[in-house]
């Protein structure tokens, strides 16, 4: 981990592996990321990834390892990896502070969620996405199905899961997949520069207007005027 004044990056550290999510790297994640919640000097946080990519998604080998185990073993092994994964999605999407990927390279799969579960997506000019998870006969199971409609609509987020077909920058810009796009050399540069853009104000008020718009689409308009008088009252 990295801090800029106020700005934490995270780097996933298997570049050998173009940070395929395995169990150890997951838990790292989920250290740092309750780490950056309770400090308070760290008012933003950026994530990425060492070497060519951003995330190529869940370790295959650490996938046929557990593939592997003695019958009946397989499924719970399956289930409590899926646990791990949503716990590790739910707590980066449910940081108070705000969020932003930059996206350096691949992002594919489970990588692909991790991005768009992030407040803001800044991606160099070679990035490219995939929700490549229908080519290994799985469903998006990291959060995809959930936050890509948010992102570029319904019919937008069906065709992109149901082909798993790759996305280049200029495109996934263009569908409103990310936000900005940068050039390599300055990807991080720009993205502390949005996180500087992002925390101008009162940390409590951005935290507070983050937890009531992220809810906004399941709530009706009363409940969240509701919200918006208690959180005012603070």
């Amino acid at each position: 981990m990295e801090q800029r004044d106020h700005v934490a990056i995270i780097a996933l550290n298997r570049p050998d592996v173009h940070n395929a999510m395995d169990d150890a790297l997951r838990g790292e994640l989920v250290d740092i990321i309750d780490w950056v919640s309770r400090d308070d000097s760290i008012r933003a946080m950026v994530l990425t990834g060492r070497g060519r990519s951003f995330c190529a998604g869940g370790d295959i080998s650490a996938m046929k390892e557990r593939l592997d185990a003695p019958a009946g073993q397989v499924a719970i092994n399956g289930w409590q990896r899926q646990r791990r994964t949503h716990g590790a999605i739910t707590q980066l999407h449910g940081l108070t502070k705000p969020t932003i990927a930059a996206v350096n390279g691949a992002a594919a799969g489970l990588g692909c969620d991790m991005a768009l579960c992030c407040d803001f997506i800044i991606a160099s000019d070679r990035a490219k996405f995939a929700m490549s998870y229908v080519l290994r006969g799985l469903i998006p199971d990291g959060g995809g199905l959930y936050f890509l409609p948010r992102r570029v609509g319904l019919a937008r987020a069906k065709e992109l899961i149901f082909s798993g077909r790759r996305v280049e920058a200029p495109e996934a810009l263009q569908i409103g997949m990310i936000d900005a796009i940068s050039s390599g050399e300055s990807l991080l540069d720009d993205a502390v520069e949005m996180a500087d853009r992002m925390t101008a104000g009162s940390s409590v008020a951005v935290a507070l207007s983050k937890s009531i718009l992220d809810q906004s689409f399941e709530l009706p308009m009363d409940q969240l005027f509701a919200l918006g008088r208690q959180a005012q009252a603070i």
